[in-house]
């Protein structure tokens, strides 16, 4: 039997998606993901959250920049990679997600404040990813229809 990788996460962005091209022109997006969780601390929940280091490879990573911004809330899928490198004589190493699927969380109104507020650069169509189905041109705020019944 294989062994099995995957990890699912949903949470905020720590900071902004930053973009950068291998010597061969491939996109890589790296972010940080903020995950909370509920802890009992004496009698009262408090909220303890959990940062995930996550790399994003490819043409989907280019397209999703723009909407990849500190505080977006997103739900991805990917393998943990276990990083390993050598400085100053000494290893080091560090466990990331590689995504594989992301989606774009949030409600339509927050949606349309980041456009308003965000007028330099018109919206342009969501990539189709395994997660995200094909949009239509009006920008990712399209994906969240008031007048679907379910």
């Amino acid at each position: 039997m294989k062994d099995i990788n995957i990890v699912s996460l949903t949470g905020r962005l720590t900071r902004a998606m930053e973009l950068k091209y291998t010597s061969s022109g491939s996109p890589i997006g790296k972010f940080s993901l903020a995950v909370n969780r509920n802890k009992k601390q004496g009698d009262k929940w408090v909220d303890e959250a959990s940062f995930f280091e996550c790399a994003y490879f490819g043409k989907a990573a280019e397209a999703l920049a723009q909407y990849l911004v500190q505080g977006k809330q997103v739900a991805l899928s990917g393998e943990m990679r276990q990083e390993r490198w050598t400085q100053d004589g000494q290893n080091y190493s560090r466990v990331v997600v590689v995504v594989s699927s992301l989606s774009l969380m949030g409600s339509k109104d927050e949606n349309q404040n980041r456009q308003t507020n965000n007028t330099s650069k018109p919206p342009q169509q969501q990539p189709q990813t395994r997660s995200n189905p094909p949009q239509p041109a009006q920008g990712p705020e399209s994906y969240y229809d008031d007048e679907i019944p379910f």
